[in-house]
């Protein structure tokens, strides 16, 4: 459990909060690219780490990330125009370029030294792998450079990307990707349902075999330089071992552990909106082959870490609806009664609370990679606030790793998984 000064510490991101000032030290996804797709399209508001933005293309197709509110009198410049290269705020006419210059303000007289000094706050941006990033740290001219998570490096038919609304704390959402042990119940069929005891059934029906009879995987976690990977490892009855391999990247980026060599691996990156409610960026991708249109599909409808969505990016199924819960179902063909992985973690997730109460939490030892997290949060947050600036936002390089599964024989350790599955004792691509 942690005292209430460390769960307050681990869940709050405001800019006057240090975990907040220690997210703002690391790039944060705020947008989708195809959101603001269009040069001279309608603005987005975007509402991250407790601030309100607005994003926008301009003319010559450069994204500006800009503090929401005119200075002239606080209007929102989501409601503006976007013309010319620059978004014009409707109340008075001011108007600013990507860069943050004030390069039109017709209520102030010729000559006023306001022209010469005028600008609104601005915010470096690179689009990578589907996403706009954005940099919201104090010193942007010595910013380091975006992380290199290998979606970002492949081929843009190789990758699918999306963002999903999630209505709880963001470190909670993180949890649940960790807590992999949990894979034997929430996701599994109803106990009713019999379990595949073919020894020569296919790797996605010995995988479920192997979760759902073994609920207490044995978990090896290693520290990188930007964050740790995690293997739980379960029995498979015949000397081996089946090993769900999870990565987890400072500050907030997860992955699935369930990608076999060829399949495709999936991941996401929280950023908070508030501390009750953050985005989900989603990804998939394959780095040997594009996407076909039917795997494309199947993404874009609710599969895996990837919900059912409406306009908004809201899950179809959500909290106001019970995420849409089918006791019958529950009863008879699922362990929950909800459809689809995603929207499983997103009910037990957001059913703890917008901010689950962790000093009444009672552990155990499948619970390690979340004991981990929140270590390595919490310490850089207190780093953070003692003025020492986080080491991995400068190692883009290190971020580029891979999760997977494999099965090998129970007589291989956690280092030789790692390297029999991804030549590397990190699991990093090199």
């Amino acid at each position: 459990m942690l005292s209430a000064e460390d769960n307050e510490l681990l869940t709050r991101t405001n800019h006057d909060q240090p975990m907040g000032q220690y997210f703002r030290r690391f790039w944060q996804p705020v947008a989708l690219s195809a959101e603001v797709a269009e040069p001279d399209g309608p603005p987005v508001k975007v509402d991250i780490l407790g601030q309100e933005f607005v994003a926008f293309r301009d003319t010559d197709g450069v994204v500006g990330l800009l503090d929401a509110h005119c200075p002239h009198r606080g209007a929102h410049l989501y409601f503006g125009r976007n013309e010319e290269c620059g978004i014009r705020c409707v109340y008075h006419g001011w108007k600013f370029a990507a860069d943050g210059t004030a390069v039109d303000l017709p209520n102030v007289p010729a000559g006023a030294p306001m022209h010469d000094t005028m600008r609104i706050g601005s915010y470096p941006v690179e689009e990578r792998g589907g996403f706009v990033w954005a940099y919201l740290g104090p010193d942007p001219d010595k910013r380091p450079d975006p992380p290199q998570l290998e979606f970002t490096m492949v081929a843009p038919e190789n990758c699918y990307v999306t963002k999903q609304l999630s209505e709880c704390n963001w470190a909670q959402v993180m949890e649940g990707d960790l807590d992999t042990s949990h894979f034997s119940f929430l996701h599994m069929p109803a106990p009713s349902v019999p379990s595949h005891e073919n020894p020569d059934a296919p790797a996605d029906e010995r995988r479920l075999r192997m979760i759902r009879e073994d609920p207490m995987p044995d978990f090896t976690i290693k520290d990188h330089d930007v964050g740790f990977v995690v293997g739980g490892a379960r029995d498979c009855g015949d000397g081996n071992n089946y090993w769900r391999i999870t990565q987890f990247m400072l500050p907030s980026h997860g992955t699935g552990p369930s990608t076999l060599p060829g399949e495709t691996y999936l991941g996401f990156t929280i950023v908070p909106i508030t501390d009750d409610a953050c985005w989900i960026f989603t990804y998939a991708w394959n780095p040997e082959r594009p996407l076909a249109d039917d795997e494309r599909e199947r993404l874009a409808n609710g599969h895996a870490v990837f919900a059912a969505l409406d306009d908004n990016f809201r899950p179809l199924a959500n909290r106001d609806n019970d995420f849409l819960i089918d006791r019958q179902m529950q009863k008879h063909e699922t362990f929950t009664g909800v459809k689809g992985f995603a929207e499983q973690d997103l009910m037990v997730q957001q059913s703890q609370g917008f901010i689950v109460d962790r000093t009444s939490e009672h552990l155990t030892k499948t619970d390690a990679a979340i004991v981990r997290f929140r270590r390595r949060l919490l310490d850089g947050a207190r780093a953070m606030a003692d003025g020492v600036e986080p080491e991995a936002a400068s190692m883009s390089g290190d971020f580029c790793t891979r999760p997977g599964s494999w099965f090998a024989s129970a007589e291989t350790d956690f280092d030789g998984v790692l390297v029999e599955r991804f030549g590397d004792p990190l699991g990093r691509v090199t």
